[in-house]
């Protein structure tokens, strides 16, 4: 099936900036599925964002929505594209109710067609027993699905959901990753943002991991995760870290990583000879790790481990 969004060599510099916010960024996002977008502080997520809502004009590059240009779409049918950014995007003085009212206004909704989106988006978020509460009385989970309803109005197509988590508590954040599924499942194109690995592991078809303006990765999350099938994580006592890669290297391509060791196993290899030979150098096996490469951990390869501001 064509994907219904597809962003194709999307660059874009800032005014007096050294770099590239965007180097070359392309992507798709097919209906009915989530793509996971992953990247750093500063990796450029913000500035797609920015495109994809309208905010920001293409320099370079093309973003298209079922083969038509974004800024054809956005001057047709621009409620067919929604975000729920990070910042809370309401009117605290407000009360729910009236924000869903005012907001249905803003998506081109009128009459029985506005009060009927505002009970559906109410009752999609279960926020019902708080139509009539200021918002700014909210609490975080609260506010977050407030957001989302908000969003919800126009019944889009492509929803963009940037850190929708933020904040919460665990019973909202759960809600609230339901919620997206059963979104995509209903047959949305879903953009979900998130620091969380947990989160992207949990609902996303494809991860798309972006640093510097450039996507590193773009692959089915599964296959993500078989990236690692034969590699072999160990933490040793009485072995320092150097002496633990010797040990290892010749079953495979040994690297020395955080507090332990990494070894990329040979085709044939096995990692029972592998942790035997670190008992017989005298080592104790602390924590060792086979197989399917945890996404947080991939992450942190590509885009390596030094803080962000």
């Amino acid at each position: 099936m064509p994907s219904m969004l597809e962003v194709r060599d999307l660059a874009y510099r800032y005014p007096g900036a050294a770099e590239p916010a965007l180097a070359g960024v392309s992507l798709a996002a097919g209906r009915g599925a989530v793509l996971g977008l992953l990247g750093p502080n500063g990796a450029g997520k913000t500035t797609l964002i920015s495109h994809l809502s309208g905010q920001l004009p293409i320099q370079q590059g093309a973003i298209a929505i079922d083969g038509v240009s974004l800024a054809e779409v956005r001057r047709q049918a621009p409620t067919r594209i929604a975000v729920a950014p990070q910042e809370y995007a309401f009117f605290p003085a407000l009360t729910v109710a009236e924000n869903l009212a005012c907001f249905a206004g803003a998506a081109r909704l009128h009459g029985a067609k506005a009060r009927e989106r505002a009970a559906a988006c109410l009752a999609f978020a279960q926020l019902e027993r708080f139509a009539g509460q200021r918002a700014a009385r909210l609490s975080g989970g609260l506010k977050r699905r407030l957001n989302l309803a908000i969003a919800l109005l126009p019944e889009p197509e492509l929803i963009v959901l940037d850190e929708p988590t933020v904040g919460v508590d665990p019973q909202s954040r759960a809600f609230l990753l339901d919620a997206v599924r059963r979104l995509a499942d209903g047959g949305a194109a879903i953009i979900y943002t998130s620091h969380y690995m947990d989160e992207i592991e949990a609902i996303a078809d494809r991860v798309v991991i972006v640093d510097h303006g450039r996507v590193l990765r773009d692959a089915p999350l599964a296959d993500l995760h078989a990236e690692g099938a034969r590699q072999l994580r160990v933490e040793a006592d009485g072995l320092e870290r150097t002496a633990l890669a010797a040990v290892l290297a010749p079953f495979g391509t040994a690297r020395e990583e955080g507090s332990g060791v990494v070894v990329d196993l040979l085709a044939d290899g096995d990692p029972a000879p592998a942790l035997a030979a670190v008992a017989a150098a005298g080592g104790t096996v602390r924590r060792a790790r086979y197989g399917e490469c945890s996404l947080e951990q991939l992450f942190l390869d590509l885009t390596q481990r030094t803080l962000r501001d």
